[in-house]
């Protein structure tokens, strides 16, 4: 194994009967590293950090876990690192300390490096003063910190986020986003699963899965450069839906899709005339408030992988 390398993933594989959820995905994340997982639901991110996490034994195909097999010593690997799941894997009924106290027996910890954990745990969390209040009364951006410090009370170097920041609010969101990046800052590789497309672009560099296989890879700003030399126009005009239509009807646009209020329509070509492009919209009866080039975003270049995928 690459000593920089916390995770080496080759040809991973896992079936369910004739059924394919992964299909031989390799990739590597350095320690240090927030490794962004990103795909639709049903995908195979989850199935291949649940392979990654021990909890899961592959079909075929390998991957080191902090230098350890899953596939031959999964209780090992789940010694050296940390999970936390959307339901945030945290115990209802318990206060946060019995939460805390609880975790701290599972990994081993002894009493003064588990007095030590809590305190870095109370203070990460925001939760010093709450000990004693019961988990389920907390609310989901206290609950998604602690579960987080839960996780790597015992200090892992690998931390796994399956959709970590589900149902919580965006100032929540953002929050978490900086502990995460303390935890990257620390040496700890961190690979993350989000459905926010704006999370995403925290993250180092970014894997797009689609039905089970590895369909791209790279830096956000790698990801990106796949639009080179097809120009992408956003415009707002009304009603979006019929914009949509004359766009698509249009010799020059290889596709469009709606975001949010805008259009966005990607050009076959380089050369990109966006007055004329307003001008035929307007003829077609649409109110064009604007309508201009933009730098592809992540979730342009995400659409765009699983539409060449699903074409394939």
């Amino acid at each position: 194994m690459n000593a920089a390398h916390a995770i080496e993933v080759r040809d991973l594989s896992k079936r369910f009967g004739a059924f394919v959820a992964v299909n031989r995905v390799s990739f590597d994340v350095r320690a240090g590293e927030i490794f962004g997982f990103l795909g639709s639901n049903g995908a195979g991110k989850s199935t291949t950090i649940r392979m990654l996490c021990g909890l899961l034994k592959p079909t075929s195909g390998t991957a080191l876990v902090d230098g350890i097999d899953v596939g031959r010593d999964p209780e090992r690997v789940k010694r050296r690192i940390g999970y936390m799941s959307q339901r945030f894997s945290l115990y209802e009924n318990l206060t946060v300390d019995e939460n805390i106290r609880f975790f701290g027996g599972v990994y081993g910890l002894d009493r003064d490096r588990l007095a030590a954990r809590r305190e870095f745990v109370l203070e990460m969390a925001g939760l010093r003063g709450r000990e004693s209040t019961l988990t389920r009364s907390l609310s989901g951006g206290w609950r998604q910190r602690l579960a987080l410090g839960c996780a790597i009370l015992h200090e892992p170097p690998i931390v796994f986020l399956d959709e970590p920041t589900g149902g919580v609010d965006p100032l929540s969101r953002r929050r978490f986003w900086r502990l995460i990046d303390g935890l990257s800052q620390a040496g700890v590789a961190v690979l993350v699963t989000t459905h926010y497309l704006d999370e995403a672009e925290h993250c180092h560099r970014i894997a797009i899965i689609q039905a089970g296989t590895l369909a791209a890879l790279g830096t956000v700003a790698e990801l990106k450069r796949t639009f080179a030399g097809r120009p992408i126009v956003e415009v707002h005009a009304t009603p979006p839906v019929q914009a949509m239509n004359a766009l698509d009807a249009m010799p020059e646009v290889e596709k469009t899709s709606i975001f949010g209020t805008a259009v966005h329509a990607v050009l076959r070509t380089p050369q990109a005339d966006t007055t004329a492009i307003a001008e035929r919209l307007r003829a077609a009866g649409l109110d064009v408030a604007s309508c201009g080039l933009v730098e592809p975003s992540l979730e342009d270049v995400f659409l765009d992988v699983a539409e060449r995928k699903a074409a394939a």
